[in-house]
C-alpha cells in the first residue's frame, strides 16, 4: 500500500470524535493527515465539542478536547493532497462562509479525489456547490441544505451507522458510522488489508 496524504479542514467546535478518531485511524494504517483551520497555524489548537445522543429531540453538546493542528491553512493546496476529510460539529456552519475552504472543496471534487464528509460536514459540500444531482448522507438537520442543492438525501439508519458512496464522495450521518464511513473512505483511497 502506498501512503496517501489527506487534508482535514477543521474549526473551533469541530465534533471531537469526528476529527480525533478518523485522524488516528488514518495514521494507524500508514497515511499522512494534515489538519488545518483558517486563520490558525501548525501548533495552534481548535476546541472540540462532544455531541451525544441521549434521548432528547436533538444531540447534546459537551466540551471536548483541544485538538492540535499539524499544518497551516494558508500553506495548503489541493494539488499536494490525495483526499479531503470534512468532520462535523458546529465548525462547518461557519467554515462554509470561507471562500478559500469552498474553493479547496471544488478543487478536490474537480480532480475526482476522494472526499469524506460526516454529520454537519456536508454543509460545506452544499455551500461549495458540489452536490447537485448526487446522493449524500448527513445529520438529518442538514438534509434541507442537501436537498436545496438538488441532491438526494440518504437518511440515517436507526443506529446512525450507515455510510453512502457516490463517486468520489463518501458521506455519513454521525460518528456512530465511523466503521462504515472509514472503511469506504479507505477503499476510495485504495488502501488494502490482508487479514
Amino acid at each position: 500500500m502506498s501512503a496517501k496524504k489527506i487534508l482535514c479542514i477543521v474549526g473551533d467546535f469541530v465534533e471531537d470524535y469526528e476529527v480525533m478518531v478518523p485522524f488516528q485511524m488514518l495514521l494507524m494504517v500508514g497515511h499522512e493527515c494534515d489538519c488545518v483551520c483558517p486563520d490558525k497555524r501548525a501548533g495552534d489548537s481548535v476546541a472540540t465539542a462532544i455531541h451525544d445522543f441521549e434521548g432528547h429531540q436533538t444531540y447534546t453538546e459537551k466540551p471536548g478536547h483541544n485538538f492540535r493542528l499539524n499544518a497551516t491553512f494558508d500553506d495548503v493546496s489541493a494539488a499536494f493532497y490525495d483526499a479531503l476529510l470534512l468532520p462535523g460539529g458546529r465548525a462547518p456552519e461557519y467554515l462554509r462562509l470561507n471562500e478559500r475552504v469552498l474553493e479547496l472543496v471544488r478543487e478536490f471534487d474537480r480532480a475526482q479525489k476522494p472526499i469524506a464528509a460526516i454529520c454537519h460536514g456536508p454543509q460545506i459540500l452544499a455551500a461549495a456547490g458540489v452536490l447537485r444531482g448526487r446522493a449524500c448522507s448527513c445529520y438529518p438537520a442538514v438534509s434541507p441544505e442537501v436537498i436545496a442543492q438538488n441532491a438526494n438525501y440518504v437518511p440515517a439508519s436507526e443506529g446512525f451507522d450507515n455510510a453512502h458512496v457516490e463517486g468520489n464522495l463518501v458521506t455519513a450521518p454521525a460518528w456512530p458510522a465511523h466503521p462504515a464511513w472509514m472503511r469506504e473512505f479507505l477503499q476510495l483511497l485504495g488502501t488494502r488489508f490482508e487479514l
